[in-house]
């Protein structure tokens, strides 16, 4: 794929060339001669997103919305720094995440404690803080207007909590952060891509995932903008897909509550329950390579369910 594609109704997915490429998408929204960016990528995206505006014929001052479904640095990150280009927009963040965008520091921190100082700062970078009076936070049912085209916010926890979902009535399809799953269009099965839930450290939910999904699944959308990676029209199959996989990690998690070497044992459960629904839903790629492209995300999905148990086990209250 090239690093954009056009898609009906003005959407363009933008490959920020985090990681590798088809990994994480960001998306350019235009009405009317205005725009809205929908996630950012990290700040080494920046120059991606720009030549998509470009691509329109647009100057920065046609875009209106920075919107961010939540403050993960692989959909966030980038936000300041894309906001010094954009002399009109607004940063949209939910009001848990808004904080820290104005002063990232406590979100480094974050970061480094999950991957390290090293990778920190190789992948994500500094973060530039975003002016407090760019900052427009959300609520459930709030309608963000682009050139009149409505676009709804959704309040989405279960992956996280400053998570929302953006409702887009004219394409009738939802920009799902990562509420509807990670689908990487490299790993494929007899019924489309290979579905899945990202439990990523540290506010991940089931039941409220649970709910999430199907309130998205409620508005019977005709598609859904992934972040882990783009476009996809394969929704019932997906949202089977996924839920079938967020009861059996669950399962697995619970299994593990207090088992010995409990972090190892959750990682080589998670890889085999993958590369079994890989292999039963007739995946072609030898399986060595389907567990090399998701390693990554069986390492974070680990330790996101760690937490879990971790907090399910705690006294009441203490979460």
């Amino acid at each position: 794929m090239d690093i954009y594609e056009l898609q009906p109704h003005g959407v363009t997915v933008i490959d920020t060339g985090f990681v590798r490429p088809r990994f994480d998408a960001a998306y350019l929204v235009v009405q009317d001669g205005r725009a809205a960016y929908i996630d950012t990528g990290p700040n080494s995206a920046v120059p991606r997103l720009l030549g998509a505006l470009e691509r329109h014929g647009l100057a920065p001052d046609a875009v209106d919305y920075v919107i961010v479904t939540h403050v993960h640095l692989d959909h966030a990150g980038g936000a300041g720094l894309l906001l010094r280009h954009l002399p009109r927009a607004r940063l949209v963040v939910h009001p848990r995440g808004a904080r820290h965008l104005v002063d990232p520091t406590a979100l480094m921190q974050g970061v480094r404690a999950v991957y390290g100082d090293e990778v920190a700062a190789r992948d994500y970078g500094e973060l530039v803080p975003v002016p407090a009076d760019r900052v427009l936070t959300t609520h459930d049912g709030m309608v963000l207007e682009l050139a009149g085209r409505p676009l709804l916010v959704a309040d989405t926890p279960g992956h996280a909590r400053h998570h929302h979902c953006i409702w887009d009535a004219a394409s009738r399809g939802w920009f799902t952060g990562d509420t509807f799953g990670i689908a990487y269009p490299d790993l494929t099965t007899g019924s489309g891509r290979f579905a899945f839930p990202t439990t990523t450290p540290v506010q991940f939910e089931p039941e409220a995932l649970r709910e999430s999904i199907e309130r998205l699944l409620a508005r019977e959308p005709e598609v859904m903008y992934l972040t882990h990676f783009g476009a996809t029209r394969e929704v019932v199959a997906h949202a089977e897909m996924l839920r079938r996989q967020l009861d059996a990690m669950v399962s697995l998690a619970q299994a593990q509550t207090h088992a010995p070497a409990r972090s190892a044992r959750l990682r080589e459960g998670l890889r085999q329950l993958y590369l079994d629904e890989l292999a039963q839903g007739g995946c072609t790629r030898p399986a060595a390579e389907c567990a090399a492209l998701l390693e990554g995300d069986i390492e974070l999905n680990a330790q996101g369910l760690e937490v879990w148990l971790d907090r399910q086990a705690a006294p009441k209250g203490a979460a």
